[in-house]
């Protein structure tokens, strides 16, 4: 079990807060720019930085995961959610005998739903004020766990139709059309076979659904509203089940989803848990904060204020 991490930062009135900057240089354009303009923010704040690089996957990680505690006050995390997921991963495998430095996010990802949760706008000097003035507060993550490999998560696990999507998009597509990718893929992923229900098992008790979305956060897919109580602060998943897999309710899903009215579809609901276990066609795949982690069959668990992160004031 990872204990609760509570860590103080140098604030405005103390010293300048010393920065690891994990950074992902496949953003470009407008991308490109924000990074270098919070980058120049934080110099002029006096934040002392170490920016890192990465050159492929699991750099990220490892990058995080060499984090020392004495010699940085802030991990910052620049990329999209993929990267990010990347390094709260490295984070969350320190060595127990010193808590990990917390977490700041500096989005340039497509969707961004991390930065929508922490309060974050796009805007580079709010980003920068953020980084070096915010306050670090504990939050609880999801592990997806399957054939003794796990793989953390900090704002959801999705099989089903969307871990469909995920796993049909190539890298070069989604940079070339960035969401215009997931919405080209969920209508090819429409038109094949419906597979057969999912059995997913909640703190014991078993429900069926085509489709099952295990959410530490509000946000889905940017700024739509999935789970509306979830908190990463909250100890506590929602398991957001959908019923039916046609090609109907499906649109009638997302158009639900983009308006705010999804509970309002008496095919969906939510309940809440620590353990859940999802079964269904073994092998189909299971997505965690965007990307593909994991086969079924798969168990989710919580890890209660595994890590700390900086939010918005």
């Amino acid at each position: 079990m990872i204990a609760p991490v509570m860590i103080d930062l140098p604030q405005q009135t103390g010293a300048p807060r010393r920065l690891l900057v994990i950074y992902n240089p496949t953003a470009g354009g407008r991308r490109r720019h924000r990074f270098e303009a919070v980058l120049a923010d934080l110099a002029d704040l006096g934040c002392p930085m170490d920016v890192r690089p990465t050159a492929g996957p699991g750099d990220a990680a490892a990058f995080a995961q060499e984090a020392d505690p004495t010699a940085h006050d802030l991990v910052v995390a620049a990329g999209g959610d993929g990267t990010i997921n990347e390094v709260i991963n490295g984070l969350v495998g320190l060595s127990a005998a010193a808590a990990p430095p917390p977490l700041a996010v500096l989005p340039l990802g497509t969707a961004n739903v991390l930065a929508a949760e922490l309060g974050l706008d796009l805007v580079p000097a709010h980003i920068a004020r953020v980084i070096a003035r915010g306050t670090a507060q504990p939050v609880s993550l999801g592990r997806a766990s399957a054939l003794g490999e796990s793989r953390v998560f900090s704002l959801m696990a999705g099989a089903g139709f969307d871990a469909r999507v995920v796993a049909g998009i190539g890298l070069r597509t989604k940079r070339l059309l960035g969401k215009g990718a997931y919405v080209l893929e969920g209508l090819y992923q429409m038109c094949r076979r419906k597979p057969p229900l999912l059995q997913v098992t909640v703190d014991g008790k078993i429900y069926e659904a085509a489709s099952v979305v295990v959410s530490n956060a509000r946000f889905y897919g940017g700024r739509y509203i999935l789970a509306p109580e979830a908190r990463l602060a909250d100890p506590l998943l929602h398991v957001c089940l959908f019923r039916h897999g046609d090609v109907l309710h499906i649109l009638r899903y997302a158009l639900a989803l983009q308006r705010g009215l999804l509970l309002r579809e008496n095919s969906f609901r939510i309940v809440t848990g620590r353990e859940i276990r999802i079964e269904g066609d073994p092998g189909a795949p299971l997505q965690a904060d965007g990307d593909i982690v994991a086969h079924l069959p798969v168990r989710i668990s919580l890890l209660p204020h595994a890590l700390s992160m900086v939010a918005a004031g």
